[in-house]
């Protein structure tokens, strides 16, 4: 299955909103796992000095991957379609 690389803007002064936001995208790749769609959050990471949320998921597609992000309430400022490397 694909990766796909979710990435947004979060102030330094926000940083502790993270897990937080991970966890609501890990409930709604589960939830959306249950209703036939594959999704899987990997992981999430902050770089502050950037102020820069980065989400990993694996996904069937793009759409899969935005979906699953903004039913968590998540605003990517960009969803990156090609396969990230591992």
């Amino acid at each position: 299955m694909p990766s796909y690389l979710i990435e947004g803007y979060l102030p330094r002064s926000r940083a502790s909103e993270l897990p937080a936001a991970a966890d609501r995208l890990r409930l709604a790749a589960d939830a959306l796992v249950a209703e036939g769609v594959q999704v899987r959050h990997v992981r999430s990471s902050f770089l502050p000095a950037d102020e820069l949320f980065l989400h990993v998921v694996e996904a069937e597609s793009a759409e899969a991957a935005g979906y699953a992000t903004r039913r968590a309430g998540i605003s990517p400022e960009r969803i990156t379609t090609e396969e990230v490397a591992r």
